[in-house]
């Protein structure tokens, strides 16, 4: 028997592919052919996957496949002697944070075969659990509590507060797939969606993309410390951290609100399970140490925060929580690694020589010309904010868009220090945009709680908010303290 196939969700990528891609010869000067096949493809499989004409991992097999027959990409990467000519289409599986956040899966897994995550649970409904409202913001406190010393929001998203709000849902009988799913899961999970953005934001260390926009600030002569970013970025994102849970609750509200005798219950069901469980005892220790070493790899470069998730997994392998069964199983992992490694391969193409980023920037900049220093900043957030819809990894688009927004500002008279910061936070906050933004939104979204139009629809009302709220009240505040 066949499987279904959604065809009708196939015309509009294929009609807008098709007519990006007949347009070549009217490309804009500045973008070479292959620059604009790239851009022609890369805007039909995000459309694909809003249309949905089968899940995100094979709509993105398909492109992969289109950019290869088509000479966009060759297949293995063009080596001339040891110089890289042209990487290969294969490259993109080489990406660590696809890996870094389906070994996070792994870990997720062991909670709650173990149990632990249940424990945990259990323990945040005995102390919060009086309100729906009180868990996502505890939830909250967890992700600000790690994320100074954790870059990788992933890691901390995806391997720390995730199996926690799975194990959560599930004591509430909020499960994917049975149409449960907005009783409590769907709206702690999108909470914490917005809390990790809201985290990284926060801390110079709390995203690797923040740390790409420092290094890169400090190649152009601005160098931001640490709690330089902190001071610039405490207001605005703490503002956010008590705002965004209850706006959510307001927007996307949970079936259950409320938990009459939630700590009673609570405390009934930990008595229940007993003292911990060698397997819990076991789990726990490997993810504190996974924890440490995430914090490690923030200051250590030998140590790597993939390698860390992996070294985890190994680790529940050979004490027996997990089986290999249990790794192939784990579908939302391997789902990850084929789409997000493709889509991230895909956007940055688009950053190569000839591509259309470069060709925009240098639009932009003739654009804007003449512009007032302050009118030219808030252009460069916009476009910076909202470009990201068209990337698939928050370092990526840094390291593509930064450093040449950062030179447009300070060339039209924008405060160096401010110019970084402001940009440096848009570089975190832009990853509220879509459910493949950045690690963390790869990973909550694969959880299945959230349906894809939700999630694009309440991220941009949240988005909205943020570009005020980080733009108008944060350039004040940075104003009042002299940034």
């Amino acid at each position: 028997m066949l499987s279904k196939v959604n065809y009708k969700g196939l015309i509009a990528p294929i009609i807008v592919g098709a007519l990006l891609w007949v347009c070549t010869p009217a490309r804009p000067a500045g973008i070479s052919v292959v620059g604009w096949h790239m851009f022609a493809l890369f805007i039909a499989t995000i459309i694909a996957c809003i249309t949905k004409p089968l899940p995100i991992a094979g709509v993105s097999l398909i492109a992969f496949v289109i950019m290869v027959i088509t000479g966009i990409v060759p297949m293995a990467t063009k080596m001339n002697g040891n110089v890289i000519v042209q990487k290969g289409a294969l490259s993109a599986f080489a990406d660590s944070t696809p890996w870094t956040i389906a070994m996070a899966y792994m870990i997720a897994r062991g909670f709650v075969k173990t149990g632990l995550g249940r424990r945990i649970a259990l323990i945040f409904v005995r102390l919060f659990g009086k309100k729906t409202l009180g868990l996502a913001y505890s939830m909250s406190i967890i992700d600000l509590v790690i994320a100074p010393a954790t870059p990788s929001n992933t890691a901390r998203s995806g391997g720390v507060v995730y199996p926690i709000i799975e194990s959560l849902a599930h004591t509430f009988g909020s499960k994917v797939g049975d149409g449960t799913e907005k009783k409590i899961g769907s709206y702690l999970v999108y909470n914490e969606f917005q809390a990790n953005t809201i985290t990284s934001s926060l801390f110079m260390t709390a995203s690797a993309p923040n740390v790409a926009a420092i290094g890169l600030a400090a190649a152009n002569g601005v160098h931001v410390s640490w709690f330089g970013w902190l001071m610039a970025a405490i207001v605005p994102g703490l503002i956010a951290l008590l705002v965004v849970p209850f706006v959510l609750y307001k927007l996307y509200p949970p079936e259950i609100k409320e938990t009459p005798n939630a700590k009673a219950w609570a405390e009934g069901q930990l008595a229940e399970m007993g003292q911990m469980k060698l397997s819990e005892k076991l789990m726990l220790g490997i993810f504190i140490l996974a924890l440490l070493l995430w914090m490690v790899s923030s200051f250590v470069p030998a140590v790597n925060a993939t390698w860390v998730a992996f070294l985890a997994t190994a680790l529940l392998l050979l004490t027996g929580i997990l089986t290999t069964k249990d790794i192939l199983n784990e579908n939302g992992a391997w789902n990850v690694v084929i789409w997000f490694s493709i889509l991230i391969f895909m956007a940055s193409q688009l950053s190569q020589p000839g591509g259309v980023i470069p060709w925009l920037q240098a639009t932009i900049k003739h654009a804007i010309d003449g512009m007032s220093p302050m009118l030219v900043m808030a252009v460069l957030v916009l476009v910076y904010f909202y470009s990201h819809y068209f990337f698939a990894s928050g370092t990526a688009h840094v390291v593509a868009m930064y450093a040449p927004l950062l030179l447009i500002a300070i060339s039209a008279g924008v405060h160096p220090m401010f110019a970084a910061i402001m940009l440096g936070m848009t570089g975190a906050i832009f990853q509220s945009t879509t459910h493949y933004s950045s690690g963390p939104a790869t990973a909550l979204f694969a959880s299945g709680y959230v349906k894809q139009n939700d999630w694009w629809k309440l991220s941009f009302v949240i988005g909205l908010f943020y570009l005020v709220l980080y733009g108008v009240v944060g350039g004040l505040w940075m104003k009042i303290i002299g940034l």
